[in-house]
């Protein structure tokens, strides 16, 4: 087993690696890692910058913020893939104790489910490269495992009330690491709640009234560390920015709207779609679990609940899910915070359905169809290919991380250090160790063209006219625009009139000439310009 383990952590580490370097660019990696180098110069998310998901990554990633300065978007990645690796090593640590605890075969089948998780998470092609690329989703998904984790620890004696306290404290972490996590708090403080019968049936094993009353009042100690982080991380922003923190935790993404009833419903069915497509081997292997479930008896395979059962993983990702389904644009990459609970429920409920003798083959098994699952992914064919023209695959020249590269030593060189980088490119600012004009810090998300004048200067946004004002007044030595550039426009996330976009170019090329194309380049693989000032 140790072989197989050790095996699957190589693979995972060859996986990540591939998707750190050859993996697709994202906007949305330039402005979390411009979000954190600002909270490492001291500024404040909100208050002092448009920020749109909880405050907890720029603060996390602020500590990192030497490693993304001298290796760029490169280490922002590096970052969060040992993050998503935590996460993995977290739901297998979760999945061996609930397994031990609930199989009279104790560690034969606890070291399966540990290998099993494992191979169920780190071998996946498609949640390898979100829990690399910079987003919220591998520092969510190692606060969510954390919070489950611990729950395995509730009926100790001694540790029980501070396990659930840590359980608490750790999915309010990832509450305000992405909001949707935050429904994990009152689904498993429910379930505690539902748990607390547990100390009356077994009052004889406790040795003081104390320990029985801790254990009652689990639920209570959850609620505690729950609040305590929350209160943490919301406070101070209501308090010192309250429109602004609002704003970027709801009424940005409240904004959007998908259209009529068939387009919603179609964006729904997508969801589902691509979310089994993206984690096929689960979703199979869930539906065995099921049959097995129902032509097994339980009582010979030996089962008894765990301190986390599976029924409380089960709801924490199907109401994860839930929430995720229903937001107006429901993104299947989403998932990827809670996959690895999924992956644990799974096998915490199918490992011990297994007879004893065929756990050595279910470890290989599932760790084979994983590595299969895994050179199959349509994510591999976008390491090395950029879209087909008729019958012709478009091969990509250079990485894209690569060209992300290139373009910012260009820029380093022949720029101040500390110096403006005027773009809406905000990765290309990360890559360049450079700055953006204030509130700039989102991109092509930052340009609000209806909003009112007030609103937009106290939400650090632009509207048509300030937008217009940067791009006159900006005291930038060099300019650079990929076809998201000017181009878009929020709250709807549309795109900008043709004429509108031109006459903000107009304005770019009266103080600007161009000194640099490089073809496909970045997210979208577009036209990147890049433009030096000619005053």
């Amino acid at each position: 087993m140790f072989i197989l383990i050790l095996s699957t952590a190589g693979a995972a580490v060859l996986l990540c690696g591939a998707n750190l370097w050859l993996g697709d660019l994202n906007q949305d990696e330039g402005w979390y890692l411009l979000a954190a180098r600002s909270v490492a110069e001291g500024r404040i998310p909100y208050a002092d910058f448009a920020f749109t998901q909880g405050p907890v990554l720029p603060f996390v990633y602020a500590v990192f913020a030497p490693l993304v300065r001298a290796w760029g978007v490169a280490g922002g990645r590096l970052i969060t893939a040992c993050f998503g690796a935590a996460a993995a090593l977290l739901a297998a640590w979760t999945a061996f104790r609930s397994v031990r605890e609930r199989t009279a075969g104790g560690k034969d089948y606890a070291a399966v489910a540990a290998c099993a998780t494992l191979a169920l998470i780190l071998l996946n092609c498609y949640q390898s490269y979100f829990t690399t690329v910079v987003k919220t989703y591998g520092l969510a998904a190692t606060w969510i495992a954390a919070g489950f984790l611990a729950l395995t620890f509730r009926r100790s004696l001694r540790f029980g009330g501070m396990a659930c306290f840590w359980s608490g404290f750790f999915f309010a972490l990832a509450a305000g690491t992405r909001l949707s996590a935050g429904i994990l708090l009152p689904v498993v403080g429910v379930w505690l709640i539902s748990r607390s019968g547990e100390a009356e049936a077994n009052r004889e094993r406790f040795n003081s009234r104390g320990q029985y009353l801790g254990r009652q009042l689990n639920w209570v100690c959850f609620g505690i560390g729950g609040a305590f982080v929350l209160a943490l991380w919301m406070l101070p922003f209501l308090l010192i920015a309250p429109e602004e923190f609002r704003f970027g935790m709801l009424g940005y993404h409240s904004g959007r709207e998908p259209g009529g009833l068939m387009e919603a419903l179609v964006l729904k069915a997508g969801f589902v779609s691509r979310f089994v497509q993206a984690y096929y081997l689960w979703a199979v292997l869930t539906l065995a679990s099921m049959l097995l479930r129902f032509r097994r008896d339980r009582e010979r395979s030996g089962t008894s609940a765990p301190a986390c059962s599976p029924g409380v993983l089960w709801a924490g990702g199907a109401a994860v899910t839930l929430v995720h389904l229903i937001a107006p644009f429901p993104y299947d990459d989403y998932q990827a915070i809670i996959y690895p609970v999924l992956a644990v429920a799974l096998v915490v409920a199918l490992v011990p359905l297994i007879p004893r003798r065929l756990l050595p083959g279910l470890a290989v098994l599932v760790v084979l169809a994983s590595l299969a699952g895994a050179g199959s992914s349509p994510i591999n064919q976008q390491w090395f290919v950029r879209g087909r023209d008729r019958i012709w695959w478009k091969f990509k020249e250079r990485p894209d991380l690569v060209k992300l590269r290139d373009a910012g030593a260009f820029i380093r060189a022949r720029t101040p250090a500390g110096s403006i980088l005027l773009t809406q490119d905000a990765y290309l600012a990360v890559e360049a160790d450079r700055r953006v004009p204030r509130e700039m810090e989102m991109g092509p998300f930052s340009y609000y063209p209806d909003m009112e004048r007030e609103r937009a200067e106290r939400l650090h946004l632009l509207n048509r006219a300030m937008l217009t004002e940067r791009l006159r007044t900006a005291d930038a030595p060099m300019a650079a625009f990929s076809g998201y550039g000017l181009t878009i426009a929020c709250p709807e996330i549309q795109p900008l009139p043709a004429e509108e976009t031109e006459r903000f170019y107009e304005l770019v090329r009266e103080r600007f000439r161009p000194v640099r194309e490089i073809e496909h380049f970045g997210q979208g693989h577009t036209l990147l310009r890049i433009y030096t000032s000619i005053y």
